[in-house]
């Protein structure tokens, strides 16, 4: 028994329930779903031409050109590929852009090659559309605190630990910070916003939540790396209460040297091998320095700059140790400085201090939640 086209956008979006989009790739690069996968009716370079067609010559050539241009074995593989997607997750859906042509030729087509699959009314442009209304519903009524502390503090960690948390370096795919940068890159600002939007969403409707807990974000600014936070939560964080985790130095300088450095260095040479690995990562540590030199001014940064370039000399050689000294003077002498004056101007959103354990018990408890 076939199943209906879909609207339930919410139960979609908290069941993770596999979607195939059929727009064009470049389409889906700029902004898709967590859950979704590119399966196009057309690569981007033949939506193109059908485009120009339809502008010069009408839907119907329009129509008559894409059927050309997806036909035979191209026209098989493709198909192929959705209904081998649809054996896989049954309780899936197709979607493209406006839940219009493309979609309903890909539905045809599945159709005559035997598998009935449904498609999202509205497509893609409905899903957006109602994730930005949820998004803006949930930053205005829920109530939220932010996790602060200085440089190292491990605040991630102790985000990804709670269930009524969301992680936003995570889902920006960054560290945070000037030295936050990783190999795979950032997402598009559009998948960060959707993926934004639907962790709000199930975060809301977890049981934490439900029992009258606020969401925790971490105490970012504007912008984490390249991806900016959607306005409505930038209001949203400028008014609410902030928690502070204390983390002794020592702590701070281990965390973030096995973070910026070990971690770092693996990603990229799991990514480019081991010498272009090391290289890369060299770089985007020397890139990481030079584009704080002017906050750093220039004796400091000069400073800062030589021990980094013994530290990654002695590293070559098989010694990382030294990479300790510059993370030290950083944190002593910029990031604290920094971070200590900007908490000083809010100082009265600050509802609690403490160490990991208090603050984890504080988050958790219900005590705080109105």
């Amino acid at each position: 028994m076939s199943r209906p086209d879909s609207s339930e956008f919410l139960q979609i979006f908290l069941n993770d329930i596999p979607m195939i989009d059929t727009r064009s790739p470049i389409e889906f690069e700029k902004g898709a779903f967590p859950s979704s996968v590119s399966l196009p009716l057309m690569t981007t370079q033949e939506r193109a031409q059908v485009g120009t067609c339809y502008k010069q010559k009408g839907q119907q050539a329009a129509i008559e050109l894409g059927h050309s241009l997806v036909s035979g074995a191209i026209k098989e593989a493709r198909v192929n590929a959705w209904v081998a997607f649809a054996n896989e997750h049954p309780e899936g859906y197709l979607y493209c852009w406006r839940g219009g042509l493309r979609s309903q030729i890909c539905q045809q087509w599945m159709r005559d090659a035997g598998c009935e699959y449904p498609r999202i009314t509205g497509g893609y442009k409905a899903m957006r559309q109602f994730l930005i209304r949820e998004f803006e519903r949930i930053c205005e009524h829920q109530p939220m605190v932010l996790l602060g502390g200085q440089t190292g503090s491990r605040k991630t960690e102790l985000i990804e630990q709670l269930d009524n948390a969301v992680d936003l370096e995570g889902l920006a795919h960054h560290r945070g910070s000037s030295f936050g940068r990783r190999p795979e890159g950032q997402p598009s600002q559009l998948n960060f916003e959707n993926a934004l939007a639907v962790d709000l969403l199930k975060v809301e409707h977890s049981s934490a939540i439900q029992s009258g807990l606020p969401v925790v974000l971490e105490d970012e600014g504007r912008l984490v790396g390249r991806c900016s936070v959607p306005l409505p939560l930038q209001r949203r964080m400028l008014s609410s209460p902030i928690v502070v985790l204390e983390v002794p130095l020592d702590e701070r300088v281990e965390h973030s040297y096995h973070n910026y450095i070990l971690e770092k260095l693996q990603e990229w040479q799991r990514k480019l091998g081991e010498e272009e690995g090391f290289n890369a990562f060299a770089e985007d540590l020397t890139q990481s320095l030079y584009r704080i030199r002017k906050r750093l001014g220039g004796v400091r940064y000069a400073e800062v700059a030589a021990m980094l370039d013994e530290a990654l000399t002695a590293h070559r050689s098989g010694n990382p140790d030294l990479h300790w000294d510059w993370i030290l003077t950083l944190l002593v002498d910029y990031y604290d400085p920094m971070y200590d004056y900007q908490l000083s101007r809010r100082e009265g959103r600050i509802v609690f201090r403490g160490d990991r354990e208090a603050v984890h018990q504080y988050l958790t408890s219900r005590h705080h939640a109105n």
